[in-house]
């Protein structure tokens, strides 16, 4: 569908080494984070480029930019395509800016060829996809889609106690457009780096995304008592020392829970609180996040009921009390299969080597897979690195994560015959 556009690669490289001067680190990476300074000066940027492709722009309340560029047909309803433009504090080049700056290089190839589309094109840059300053992440789709409201999301603080909607406000992007309007667009299709390395251990260039896990978040408080740290072994309710094998037979559970495919479950304990948190005293107080995730909702159920009974039998045999508490739930989300086939025949046609896949990350199109039909591209990144300074991906792979979106998009909009 787009052998006759003239896309860039070489432009969009240079469009991702652009805009990562913006926030540029000293370990080659970026701190573009939500609503900074930075963050505004990377959407003006991208505001100028797209404009200057012929698309007009509108921001909505929770700061969500939309990008457009009409169709023939009024009617259709709008192919939209993107990411995020937000990082971590040290963060990479790529991770969602690909999916922007792909996006964007399409617009920009339609527009130098003077090809008109069927159905509007739309480009969107979603507010604070990240979280890593306001949390929980993924707020501007989340928002779009229903999954917050808008008034939980403009009243989040950050670590400083500064609020969402006022930093919003302050460096110039709160819209006035509706962000529910999203809802209803007619397809989303968003291209982002894979976050892993099955792809480039495979050597694929292309990951065709089926779906996304079903995650099961979980919050474990264990409670024993303080104990000097020249106290007799004999008799202690250490804590830390219940914590310890329970957060061993988490890994355990979901390495065992494979999946007719052969899959096994993903467990991460990411934080961990101890209390009094002295050297010389046995913790009578541990925190720690549970984050499980699974393409079976059934074997993800299955792993909360085993780290439960984990936890029962651990705090029997230690004299400890362990608490597991539910935190959030994401279904599982399957992607639009006719969207799927799109991107599969454009890998395809175009003679990528390429690999079905689930993601197990949470993207904005996960977000939006639950109200529009959506799908998502992998392209690899070196070592599976990303949230991360030294992430990295070749020109190669950008360019061809690139034309497989522009197929896709290109063939859902349809091209307008005279």
């Amino acid at each position: 569908m787009a052998t006759n556009v003239p896309l860039s690669g070489a432009r969009l490289w240079d469009s991702l080494m652009e805009m990562a001067k913006i926030g540029g680190t000293a370990k080659g990476g970026c701190n573009r984070q939500t609503l900074t300074d930075l963050d505004s000066e990377g959407r003006h940027l991208l505001q100028r480029w797209a404009e200057a492709a012929g698309c007009t722009m509108s921001v909505d309340r929770v700061g969500n930019m939309v990008l457009t560029r009409p169709g023939r047909d009024p009617s259709r309803k709008a192919v939209a395509f993107g990411s995020h433009l937000d990082t971590q504090p040290t963060g990479g080049k790529f991770d969602g800016i690909l999916g922007v700056l792909a996006g964007l290089e399409i617009l920009r190839a339609v527009h130098e060829a003077g090809v008109e589309t069927e159905a509007p094109l739309m480009l969107i840059n979603w507010t604070n996809e990240e979280g890593a300053r306001f949390s929980p992440p993924m707020m501007g789709s989340g928002a779009a889609m229903g999954i917050f409201t808008e008034e939980e999301v403009l009243a989040k603080q950050d670590p400083e106690g500064k609020v969402f909607g006022e930093e919003l406000a302050r460096i110039g992007w709160k819209g006035a457009a509706d962000p529910a309007a999203l809802r209803d667009i007619g397809a989303y299709l968003e291209l982002h780096i894979e976050q892993g390395k099955l792809l480039e251990d495979a050597g694929k260039d292309i990951g065709v995304v089926t779906k996304a896990l079903a995650q099961n978040w979980l919050e474990v408080t264990v409670e024993g008592e303080e104990a000097h740290g020249g106290s007799p072994m004999a008799g202690r309710r250490d804590a830390l020392m219940a914590a310890a094998p329970l957060i061993a037979a988490i890994e355990r559970i979901a390495l065992g829970a494979v999946s007719a495919s052969g899959e096994p479950g993903r467990a991460t304990v990411g934080r961990l609180t101890v209390y009094p948190d002295s050297r010389n005293i046995a913790p009578s107080r541990i925190w720690f996040s549970v984050d499980t995730r699974h393409g079976d909702p059934d074997l993800l159920a299955k792993m909360a009921e085993e780290i439960r009974a984990e936890a029962t039998a651990i705090a029997a045999a230690r004299g400890v009390r362990i608490t597991v508490a539910d935190f959030w739930y994401s279904p599982l989300t399957p992607f639009d299969p006719v969207l799927v086939g799109r991107v599969r025949d454009a890998a395809e046609r175009l003679g990528y080597p390429h690999m079905d896949m689930p993601t197990g990350i949470g993207h904005d199109a996960v977000y939006v897979a639950r109200r529009v039909p959506t799908t998502m591209i992998f392209c690899p990144c070196h070592g599976g690195l990303s949230h991360n300074e030294a992430e990295s991906i070749t020109p190669e792979w950008a360019e061809a994560g690139m034309r497989v979106l522009a197929d896709a998009v290109l063939a859902t909009a349809g091209i307008a015959k005279d």
